[in-house]
């Protein structure tokens, strides 16, 4: 049994709470407090989960530099008040920094029962497939 300190419990709540507020907030048209709150969230969370340290090494790992660039300059366009422009780019750069998590998390959803056989429509198989594809080449 994987064991959880209390700290990692509170990263688990600010990081689903920041996904929440992420998402409540491009329902509601890009409002830009609910994202800034969600990214402030987000990342509170997920420096509780793996720790400062970790943390700030995995954004700044030298072949990470440019993503988490994009990362955190759409955080901060999205703080100037530009919101769309700023989710689209944070959202670039969400996808280059966790692009070699993609491989791991489809293996995973592809065993759960129901979202398993969604995955395997031969149309989502083959995205799947190009996202795995594509991650281990990064």
């Amino acid at each position: 049994m994987l064991s959880v300190t209390d700290s990692q419990k509170i990263g688990i709540g600010l990081t689903g709470f920041g996904a929440f507020f992420l998402f409540i907030g491009m329902i509601f048209f890009f409002d830009r407090v609910l994202l800034a709150f969600g990214n402030l969230l987000f990342i509170s969370g997920l420096s509780f989960i793996i720790g400062l340290q970790r943390t700030f090494n995995f954004f700044f790992q030298k072949h990470k530099i440019k993503s988490s660039g994009f990362f955190f300059a759409g955080i901060l366009i999205v703080l100037f008040g530009w919101p769309l422009i700023g989710m689209l780019v944070e959202t670039y750069g969400f996808f280059l920094l966790f692009s070699g998590f993609f491989p791991v998390i489809i293996n995973f959803l592809r065993r759960l029962p129901i979202i398993g056989n969604i995955l395997a429509i031969p149309v989502i198989n083959k995205l799947c497939e190009k996202l795995e594809g594509q991650s281990s080449m990064v």
